[in-house]
């Protein structure tokens, strides 16, 4: 067979949706690796990255992690500073820190990720709601998002906290209704903006339902800015977190929680520091680590914000 009877057959073959579903494939894998290229481009969001990562690792891992016990009280070893047994020293129970550390990065993770998706997943529903359908329905869901974004989100939180009390599920609840308003906002704001374009008009002159077209065409549209959202609502509901610990409002004694141990440790700054200074520290290192993630995924996103530090 010759070589134009190949080069006509394979012409043939290959139809224009294979050949469109080839170009989009390419498309996406080029913007995949444009997207990892600006991330790891930038030094502080790999370290971010980085403390991100050890924070999954130590919270996965603690049970192994940890030297000692961290609910059993040692009698007769009270507030001992750092020595080569108690690596961090003890708290005024006699209970390892490093250990106590090591397990409230369980609670503050958990307790992050359990509140942040509360909030993403009622919060862009509303959004997505009250942006596709407008009229009546964006008046209200957004008169009452915009009352409740009158109150800060750590006071609300804490109100909420105060009626439901303490633990874990309770602080997740009402640190996930306190971040609502936020992802409720954003999600408004993307879906008035994408439903004028081109594709979402052609879609309903052909009958495409709402539905449908909110899941299939709005939402990975508005995806990326949800992603910078979600990540960065993390640190903020990691750091409220330890701000209602320490108020005595949010976790309950005796799990280990980094505001809890901060408001236990303040008492004896001038004598064992230490009890203060490491809980913050970590509060400050992971914070610090994923909003530094969240802004290098806001830099890899937009292509607008490709700057390197």
């Amino acid at each position: 067979m010759s070589k134009e009877s190949l080069t006509h057959q394979d012409t043939i073959t290959t139809s224009p949706d294979e050949v469109v579903s080839l170009t989009t494939q390419v498309k996406h894998r080029g913007e995949i690796r444009r997207i990892i290229r600006v991330f790891f481009g930038r030094k502080i969001a790999v370290f971010g990255l980085f403390i991100t990562v050890i924070l999954v690792i130590t919270a996965i891992f603690a049970p192994w992690l940890a030297p000692h016990n961290p609910y059993k009280m040692n009698m007769g070893e009270e507030l001992l500073p750092p020595n080569s047994k108690f690596l961090l020293g003890t708290d005024s129970l006699g209970r390892d820190t490093l250990s106590r550390i090591i397990y409230g990065s369980r609670t503050s993770l958990i307790i992050g990720l359990g509140a942040t998706l509360i909030a993403a997943l009622v919060g862009q529903t509303l959004g997505m709601i009250a942006g596709m359908y407008s009229g009546k329905v964006f008046t209200i869901i957004m008169r009452l998002n915009d009352t409740v974004m009158t109150i800060p989100m750590l006071l609300l939180a804490l109100v909420i906290a105060s009626v439901l009390g303490g633990g874990i599920k309770n602080v997740i609840i009402a640190l996930g209704i306190g971040m609502i308003p936020g992802h409720c906002r954003l999600m408004c704001g993307q879906v008035l903006s994408l439903r004028e374009n081109d594709y979402i008009l052609a879609g309903r002159a052909i009958g495409v339902g709402s539905i449908r077209m909110m899941v299939r065409h709005i939402l990975p549209n508005a995806f990326p800015p949800l992603v910078v959202l979600t990540t960065i609502g993390l640190g903020t509901t990691i750091l409220a977190e330890a701000g209602l610990s320490f108020l005595g409002i949010g976790i309950e004694p005796p799990i280990c929680a980094w505001g809890s141990m901060i408001n236990d440790g303040y008492r004896y700054l001038m004598t064992n520091p230490v009890l203060a200074f490491a809980p913050g520290l970590a509060i400050m290192l992971v914070v610090f680590g994923v909003n530094m993630v969240g802004d290098g995924l806001r830099d890899a996103l937009d292509p607008r914000l490709r700057g390197i530090i």
